[in-house]
């Protein structure tokens, strides 16, 4: 559903429809929560009645649609875009670039990035520079791909310790990006990476300690890593870029990784 050419020729009732039954939800239960008529969604959805603009937003915001496909349901229905899509560089995202690039210095020494919707390195501070050490060049030239370089023989994949718990919870995240935005260059890019050779279970190191999440189990410099990573996202945000950026920070799991993490900063 992220194509606004390929949208644009079906009918904005039929995308609808297909983002209602996603989101496991009956005509009534919709019509109820977005406090509209169980007629009128019926007659929209059909394609009998022409929806507004604002019902078109009012409804996409109900049913949690991100904000490309905002654009595309408007597309659709003869409507201008809503959200633009600015690239970080542009001027009226300075003020968001200069939060990023803050945001990453200060985890330092812990590794920390910004990626896109399609997990392509946008950002990263010094330390992530220092975990890429010995990765194949392929993998770095941009776009650089984060879980490809996490999960590929010629990249992370060989020094994580976990790498078969790793992967699974990479590959749960990226399930579960599919399932909000149906996206065909995820699912492409979730089945270049189940391809890729996978470790069984029982060859993974096992956590130190009792586990409040999954680690990432890391060999860095000579030295062993436990990191737990943490997601950041702009809240509200009303450009497709903002909204598509997440911040991933790898925080020490415990008081000996800070310890490494600080040694190899020095």
């Amino acid at each position: 559903m992220n194509a606004l050419a390929s949208d644009a020729a079906r009918p904005v009732g039929d995308l609808l429809r297909e983002w209602r039954r996603h989101r496991r939800l009956s005509q009534l239960d919709l019509a109820t929560g977005a406090e509209i008529s169980t007629r009128h969604l019926s007659f929209v959805e059909s394609g009998r009645a022409r929806p507004s603009r604002e019902l078109i937003l009012h409804l996409a915001e109900y049913l949690d649609v991100p904000l490309r496909e905002r654009n595309a349901l408007l597309v659709a229905a003869g409507y201008a875009p809503a959200f633009k899509a600015r690239a970080l560089d542009d001027p009226a995202l300075a003020g968001a670039r200069a939060t990023i690039e803050r945001l990453l210095a200060g985890m330092e020494p812990a590794p920390a990035l910004a990626v896109d919707r399609y997990w392509s390195l946008v950002a990263g501070n010094r330390a992530v520079q220092r975990l890429l050490a010995g990765v194949a060049a392929e993998l770095l030239r941009p776009p650089v791909n984060v879980l490809r370089v996490a999960l590929h023989p010629a990249g992370l994949a060989p020094r994580i310790r976990n790498l078969a718990q790793w992967r699974g919870h990479l590959l749960h995240r990226l399930r579960q990006q599919i399932d909000a935005c149906h996206d065909p260059a995820l699912i492409a890019l979730l089945r270049e990476l189940q391809a890729l050779p996978a470790p069984a279970a029982a060859e993974d190191a096992a956590p130190p300690g009792p586990a409040i999440a999954v680690p990432l189990l890391i060999e860095a410099e000579g030295a062993l890593l436990s990191l737990l990573s943490t997601t950041t996202v702009f809240g509200s945000p009303v450009d497709i870029t903002l909204a598509e950026l997440a911040l991933e920070a790898f925080v020490p799991a415990d008081a000996e990784t800070a310890g490494r993490l600080r040694a190899m900063a020095g």
